[in-house]
């Protein structure tokens, strides 16, 4: 079964950062795409990170482009989103992703609240 575990989420002044970890769990890591949405309040969902297994780079949004990085440490099975230079409007529930490369849906995470506010 898969699990997609996160942390991180908080309270960040704009400007700052922070990096939000997603442990993921019952399935081949390798076999997975993995990514990051996010939603606020009142707003579509956004697709803002994603790692694929052909991919040389990661591609992102241009809401966060040149900001945000995804990555991931296959040895921990863990999936990273490291986020700079934080704006009030990255203010969103964060969720984390897995797609099987075979094709099915994308499983998400619980979400992890990221508030960027003086």
């Amino acid at each position: 079964q898969v699990q997609l575990v996160e942390s991180g989420g908080g309270l960040v002044q704009p400007g700052g950062s922070v990096r939000l970890s997603c442990a993921v769990s019952g399935f081949t890591f390798s076999d997975y795409a993995m990514s990051w949405s996010r939603q606020a309040p009142g707003k579509e969902r956004e697709l803002v990170a994603v790692l694929i297994r052909t991919n040389i780079t990661a591609h992102y949004a241009d809401s966060v482009k040149g900001r945000f990085t995804i990555s991931k440490d296959t040895a921990k099975n863990t999936v990273y989103l490291r986020m700079n230079s934080l704006k009030p409007e990255d203010t969103a529930v964060y969720y984390c992703g897995a797609r099987p490369h075979s094709g099915g849906e994308w499983i998400w995470g619980q979400g992890t609240q990221v508030t960027v506010s003086s």
